[in-house]
């Protein structure tokens, strides 16, 4: 027999339903708390309640941009039944009459609310020994006690005008059909059903999705200036006109002479990824990157002292209930007074480091496998392909290691469980998704040495980069990496399965459970990483991260309304530790895009060769190629060319140093430059708008009248008489 606790819509009674489904007898049981209930826990947990409409428009950017400039809105839809917004107070049961809506029991606290109260409830209701933890639904779940327990969705109402829809249709009909693809979302509405939480997250991943439309605008223009420069460019003509001008040695041990003229296309090709736009589109997507997050800021702020929760703070959390099972010992909590599990902090950091040290162990390992499985062709389209199927499997073995570590750390509280958990998710796959882009970026064909001397590792000769240079490999990695994890992550999200009529609860009950925002987050994070730290090497980064996030939010949606069960709300005030985490990638990409400008694309070195030697760049490839010295020339019965600023002997010529400091200026000077630009955005835009102050002082204001002990009435001044 299973047995299911079922948080539903406030209906005053418990039922319990037995339904016989083949041999399992199931039962579920539906749970609803009285007004006294509800007022007593309402206070208890400090949710906010109405004192006032505000009347004030909620705008977006856009629509006041386009209401300034009188031009048609095409992304406004007419959303019925809009929850209003208030200014808010926390609930005072004795302060009841000055709440507005209080004379309706029934409608005076959302279902949402309703849903919060009964969750705490059963979170602290102990069952047993309270000093072994032995309390509340989620250690219940964790026994197997039960096996599941959720809120229910809103039932489908009659399909008659838009204004009698449930909020669940709401959300489907403006929001989740794929028709709604060129719509604003209905923020407040999805918050109205899900919570704050998972508004967040949609409220980010629109913002995130608008702020790609002018950064694909000029990666594509960057694009196409590549292809400008692909027929008009001098070196790219003097490499196809050349003939056997130029005979390169050989690339491999077992390999024979080639002409340079034979790599025409491929060299043409390097030129839409290698050209002096990357350098812009660098800088231009490093300052989006930092406007971006500053400019969400303040968007974070808005909302979230719209939706009450600017002010919202954890008030002291119970322990997990993994926790108080597995905690050696107890001790006194000094803010509740109650005896609780308890584990040793230096226990925790000896297991933290311990795990730290597990972490690098496990990189360094998944870097030896992968790194030479993809060395010796990985410019090739199978190799790219074949590292993404890799890439992907190691995600499900790190994402395992990482539960694991984390569990072993014995985190008291969900939310620190939670923000060590996404932090080494992180770390595992920054490092799986970014390794090999950044081998090809920085190190592939770095330590080759020339012919005659070719430096090797553990007998092997070093892997020098493809005919067409190192940045042609690294967009083509990019582009595999990149658009094929979002294709298959696409693919398996739009896969739906068909359910029979069955009753609400059970419709519920055979729903998906909903395991957070964890996946989600991470998926635009490290798409983040992508078009931000690599985007001088792949201009069209920005462009597939548009129309991948435009089916995305579709998806995500259809999920959340129609695949996965209702979850509890949650309250946030903004994304968590995701924005830290952004801000780091942020910080990355100044750096690896300089890095990437001076050392991996061609642009010091034509730029070095223009001011010095041609500025119309004739004789530019004849300039990078160097004559293998007179020994090896003699084993291969002829003279041939190799890539570098070296002599007949090997030995670097002094234009290779003019070029090494003018690279490494190049990168001190890029990243000052826009780390200081960014420091002025951080400046002149503040954190919080100057309306949303306003509202947040005129909201302390009316909390502060309506929940004093003694008001004086304010009315017109009477006439003293004076004696």
């Amino acid at each position: 027999m299973e047995t299911h606790t079922e948080v539903g819509p406030p209906h005053g009674t418990i039922f319990n339903s037995y339904m016989n489904r083949a041999k399992t007898r199931v039962c579920f049981v539906l749970l609803s708390a009285p007004w006294s209930v509800l007022c007593y826990y309402a206070e208890e947990i400090n949710l906010r309640v109405p004192l006032q409409v505000v009347n004030s428009p909620n705008l977006t950017w856009s629509e006041q941009m386009l209401s300034r400039l009188s031009l048609p809105n095409p992304m406004l839809q007419d959303v019925p039944n809009p929850p209003p917004c208030f200014y808010t107070c926390e609930f005072r049961t004795n302060k009841l009459q000055r709440f507005l809506g209080s004379d309706n029991e029934e409608t005076f606290f959302k279902t949402t609310q309703r849903h919060q109260v009964l969750y705490e409830i059963l979170a602290r209701t102990p069952y047993g020994s309270v000093s072994k933890g032995q309390v509340g639904i989620d250690r219940l779940l964790s026994e197997q006690v039960f096996t599941d327990a959720y809120p229910l969705h809103e039932l489908p109402t009659p399909q008659m005008s838009p204004q009698s829809f449930s909020v669940r249709q709401i959300l489907y009909a403006y929001w989740a059909k794929w028709s709604c693809w060129t719509r604003y979302q209905p923020l407040d509405h999805i918050r109205e059903y899900f919570g704050e939480k998972i508004a967040l997250y949609f409220a980010w991943l629109g913002f995130y999705t608008a702020w790609l439309v002018p950064a694909s605008l000029v990666g594509t223009l960057i694009f196409l200036f590549g292809l400008w420069l692909m027929f008009t460019d001098v070196p790219a003509k003097e490499v196809c006109e050349s003939g056997g001008s130029f005979v390169m040695c050989p690339t491999c041990n077992i390999c024979s002479t080639w002409n340079y003229s034979s790599i025409c296309l491929t060299y043409k090709a390097g030129i839409l990824f290698d050209n002096g736009g990357t350098v812009f589109l660098s800088v231009f997507m490093s300052l989006w990157a930092i406007t971006f997050l500053e400019y969400w800021k303040r968007t974070c702020s808005a909302l979230s002292h719209r939706w009450n929760c600017s002010e919202f703070e954890d008030i002291e959390e119970r322990p997990r209930p993994e926790f108080t099972a597995m905690a050696p010992m107890t001790m006194r909590n000094p803010v509740t007074g109650l005896e609780e599990p308890y584990f040793p902090e230096n226990q925790r950091f000896n297991r933290t480091l311990s795990g730290c040290m597990v972490i690098d162990v496990s990189l360094r390992d998944s870097r030896k496998y992968r790194l030479p499985f993809s060395a010796g062709k990985i410019a090739s389209i199978t190799s790219s392909v074949l590292n993404l199927l890799l890439i992907l499997m190691l995600s499900r073995v790190y994402f395992a290691l990482a539960h694991i570590l984390t569990r072993w750390e014995m985190h008291r509280t969900q939310n620190k469980y939670e923000d060590m958990f996404i932090l080494k998710v992180f770390i595992f796959q920054f490092v799986n998704f970014y390794s090999s882009p950044v081998y090809i970026a920085f190190f592939k064909g770095r330590f080759v040495g020339y012919p005659g001397n070719y430096n090797t590792l553990f007998g092997v000769r070093n892997e020098d980069c493809g005919a067409g240079g190192c940045l042609i490999e690294l967009a083509q990695e990019l582009l595999v990496i990149m658009v094929g994890k979002q294709l298959i992550n696409n693919i398996q999200e739009f896969i739906e399965t068909q359910r029979a009529e069955v009753s609400p609860w059970e419709a519920d009950h055979q729903l998906l459970e909903c395991e957070g925002l964890l996946s989600e987050y991470l998926e635009m994070v490290i798409q983040f990483g992508f078009i931000t730290i690599f985007v001088a090497a792949c201009p069209l980064a920005p462009l597939f991260a548009l129309i991948n996030n435009w089916v995305e939010i579709r998806l995500d949606a259809q999920k959340f309304v129609t695949e996965y069960r209702r979850p509890v709300v949650e309250r946030a005030q903004d994304i968590g530790i995701w924005l830290p985490i952004m801000q780091f990638i942020t910080h990355a990409a100044v750096l690896t895009n300089a890095f990437l400008i001076a050392f991996t694309s061609s642009f010091l070195p034509r730029l070095y060769y223009r001011y010095t030697r041609d500025r119309t760049l004739s004789g530019f490839v004849n300039f990078t190629l160097a004559t293998s010295p007179g020994n090896y020339s003699r084993e291969q019965s002829a003279p041939c060319r190799y890539l570098g600023l070296r002599d007949e002997n090997g030995e670097y010529r002094p234009e290779y140093f003019h070029l090494l400091a003018i690279q490494l200026s190049f990168v001190i000077i890029f990243e000052h430059v826009v780390f200081f630009i960014g420091r002025l955005i951080d400046m002149m835009v503040p954190d919080i708008p100057e309306e949303v102050e306003i509202k947040i002082k005129r909201e302390h204001y009316m909390a502060k009248e309506a929940l004093a002990e003694n008001r004086v009435h304010k009315g017109p001044k009477r006439p003293t008489r004076c004696l």
